[in-house]
């Protein structure tokens, strides 16, 4: 039992699992911190900037009776790109860009 519980916590350690799971809980953290700085602050400024309203995420395209919400679609695309800067930045600040590199044979 000893030997089996030692092969596991050896595989959590060399294959980054403890890394990931700080990486997946901060991750949520920071999705919420980063949601809030562009529905707050990022898309009412572009909303005014571009005439549409309160935020940008309200603009939109009528073709006929369709609605396209392109706006929409531009607010979630900030929201990806803040968030991958965030989790880069982060990452090389802190350094742990080289945690889950394998062990030399």
């Amino acid at each position: 039992m000893k030997k089996q519980l030692a092969g596991f916590v050896g595989f959590v350690r060399e294959q980054g699992v403890v890394g990931l799971a700080i990486g997946f809980i901060l991750g949520g953290a920071v999705s919420k911190v980063v949601a809030s700085l562009v529905s707050d602050i990022i898309n009412p400024v572009l909303g005014i900037i571009l005439g549409q309203g309160e935020t940008i995420k309200q603009a939109s395209l009528h073709v006929g009776n369709v609605e396209i919400l392109w706006g929409n679609f531009i607010a979630t695309l900030i929201d990806f790109l803040v968030v991958a800067l965030v989790v880069y930045y982060g990452v090389k600040a802190i350094g742990l860009n080289n945690l889950d590199q394998k062990k030399a044979k």
